[in-house]
């Protein structure tokens, strides 16, 4: 089983930036690929961006690609999102999750995600 702590979220006004982070514990979790997802009240859970450990690829939804930025520090079992240039409608929980299997190949899927955090709320005001 993966554990994952995310941190980082808070209020920052339209056009700023924010980094979130993931830490990760338990036995194997290096195996699985590590996605980022964001949940707005009332909708549904949507995929942001997904990273192996290995730096064998990472993958991201055309919504956030070029704004948002995903990536791995091995030494401190952490995934991050570096989050810029942020509108109201970022707003969300964000949450981290693991991917169920180690063939992780890019789904976009949150059902082919198995462990997920407790979420961080982003605010972004205008």
């Amino acid at each position: 089983q993966v554990q994952l702590v995310e941190s980082g979220g808070g209020l920052v006004q339209a056009g700023g930036s924010l980094r979130l982070s993931c830490a990760a514990s338990g036995r194997t979790f290096r195996r699985y690929a590590m996605g980022w997802f964001r949940q707005a009240p009332g909708k549904e859970r949507e995929f942001l961006a997904a990273i192996s450990w290995s730096g064998g690829g990472t993958y991201y939804a055309a919504s956030v690609k070029g704004r948002f930025t995903i990536s791995s520090d091995n030494a401190k079992n952490t995934v991050y999102l570096q989050m810029n240039s942020l509108k109201p409608e970022d707003t969300a929980v964000y949450y981290c999750a693991a991917a169920r299997s180690i063939y992780y190949t890019g789904s976009y899927d949150p059902a082919d995600f198995g462990s997920w955090g407790q979420g961080t709320q982003v605010t972004v005001s205008s």
